[in-house]
Parts: structure tokens; C-alpha cells; sequence
């Protein structure tokens, strides 16, 4: 029944989503739809969904949504969306554009970090994007400047994702005190946390959004889905002599290489970054 009542508040609220799941003959997941129908609620939450399955569009296509319902001014900043790495920015860039080109092309989307060019951060602060992606360094800078509130005001939504690479450090201590100060500039301001892994969803969503924020006592939306995982294990060729430590996989590169050219992305973590770049 629960199910059925998101179905119909999707159908309602957020058709003009619809067009970009057809296009690719997708079906939304349950907890997108939930996670839709409680930002057009007003309500603020932790999204909490294995890796893959569409935490990004979850937290994206309601404030989409909503804007193509609702046009805001050109040059208005709606949406920020911080990233803990900003070796993740390009690729969060790329996730975010591809439903704003399809369904809203006249907004934009762009990225600040402190891999930016001088002259796009002089671009940015002059023509504010529809969703600038960020880190909490970047942001906290963006902050301090005379004219932020002016710059900020127009912010309904934060997204934080993966939040539990920052809960339990002082990058998370940043976060939250720029989440403070946007709300003084909107108090209804939504703010939302992506995470793959978190174990202790409660306390981590009450971090993220305080019981003295308007819009308290988060909401925690869960995937039932689940994926199927199939692992393989690849062992040196010649076991005899194995090389010094923290080095097996320069000896193992080639096949790695061979499983890598065999499937369409691939995601490969190594104990250094000379590995990975061989």
C-alpha cells in the first residue's frame, strides 16, 4: 500500500520526470520515488542505497522536478551539491547534466573546487548555476565572502553525498557548520545525505539535520534492492617468488588489464597511486 501511494505521488507531482526514464526504458526504483515525494514535502532525510542503484538521481530529480514545475529566475543557485573528494566532482558533474540536458537545457550545472580554473570561479560568483557542485573547503570560502547571503538565500537543497566519509572527522564538523549557516540564510532549506555504508543510519541522519532545524526528525528511506554479486579471484601466474611487499599488483597488471578491457567501466582501488596509473 505504501508503494502504491509514492506510485501515485510521483504521477502527481513529478511528471515531467517521466520523459527521461522513457527515453531509456527505466523503471524508478521505490526508494527514488519515496525520496522524491518527501523533498516535495519539504522533508529532509538520509538516502541510504548500495553502490549503483541510483542514490544520485534520488537526491536530484526532486529539486529538478520541482524546479521545471516551478521556474526560478535565471542565474538563481538552487541546488549544492558537496563532495567530500574532488577527484569526484568531474564525474558527479557529468551524472548531474545528463537529466538537466535532457529535461531542463537552459539550466546549468557546474563545478567548484579548488581544481578550478580562476576564471570559471569568477564565472560562477557572477552567473550563479542552477546546481553548483562543491566540496565543504570550497564552500566554507564561498561563505565568508560580503555578498553570500544574497549568493546562498536562493538554496532549497544541499546534498550531501557520501556522508560517512565526513561524519566522524573535522572535514563533517565543516559540513555542519556551513549546513548552519545556510539555513539561517533559508530556513526551510532541505538537506539530504547519500551513503553506501553507514551502519548507524540514525545517528548519522540526526548529525546531518539537528531536531532544532524546521525541518526535523529526518527521514531515513532504505532500498529493498539488492545486488547480485559475483566474485572471481585472480592469483599470480608464478607463485614461486612473490615480489616486496605492497607491489603484487604492478605484478598482476596485465591480468588486470585483460579483465578491464573486457567490461565497460571498472572501478579498481590499489594500495598506491603508481599502481593504478600503471
Amino acid at each position: 500500500m505504501r508503494s502504491r501511494q509514492i506510485a501515485v505521488q510521483f504521477t502527481q507531482l513529478n511528471t515531467s520526470l517521466q520523459p527521461f526514464f522513457k527515453t531509456r526504458k527505466w523503471k524508478p526504483f521505490d526508494f527514488q520515488q519515496e525520496a522524491w515525494s518527501a523533498f516535495a514535502e519539504g522533508r529532509s532525510g538520509l538516502i541510504h542505497a548500495p553502490t549503483g542503484l541510483g542514490k544520485t538521481l534520488s537526491a536530484f530529480l526532486g529539486p529538478l522536478a520541482e524546479e521545471l514545475e516551478n521556474p526560478s529566475p535565471k542565474n538563481t543557485l538552487r541546488i549544492i551539491w558537496l563532495t567530500p573528494l574532488r577527484a569526484l566532482a568531474a564525474d558527479t558533474l557529468e551524472s548531474l547534466r545528463e537529466p538537466v540536458t535532457e529535461l531542463a537545457p537552459h539550466l546549468e550545472v557546474e563545478a567548484r573546487t579548488g581544481d578550478t580554473s580562476g576564471y570559471r570561479k569568477k564565472k560562477i560568483r557572477e552567473k550563479p548555476p542552477f546546481a553548483l557542485v562543491t566540496t565543504p573547503e570550497s564552500l566554507s570560502l564561498l561563505l565568508t565572502y560580503e555578498d553570500s547571503r544574497s549568493y546562498f538565500e536562493s538554496v532549497d537543497c544541499v546534498v550531501v553525498d557520501e556522508w560517512h566519509e565526513l561524519i566522524g572527522n573535522k572535514r563533517g564538523v565543516q559540513t555542519e557548520l556551513c549546513l548552519a549557516r545556510l539555513r539561517r540564510f533559508n530556513p526551510k532549506l532541505r538537506v539530504w545525505g547519500l551513503s553506501a555504508t553507514l551502519g548507524n543510519l540514525e545517528q548519522a541522519a540526526k548529525v546531518l539535520v539537528p531536531t532544532s532545524a524546521p525541518t526535523s526528525q529526518p527521514l531515513i528511506i532504505h532500498s529493498k534492492e539488492r545486488k547480485a554479486l559475483s566474485i572471481s579471484t585472480l592469483l599470480p601466474k608464478d607463485v614461486e617468488r612473490f615480489p616486496r611487499a605492497g607491489h603484487i599488483g604492478t605484478r598482476l597488471a596485465r591480468q588486470v588489464a585483460q579483465q578491464v578491457d573486457k567490461h565497460k567501466s571498472t572501478l579498481l582501488f590499489t594500495n598506491t597511486r603508481s599502481q593504478t596509473e600503471i
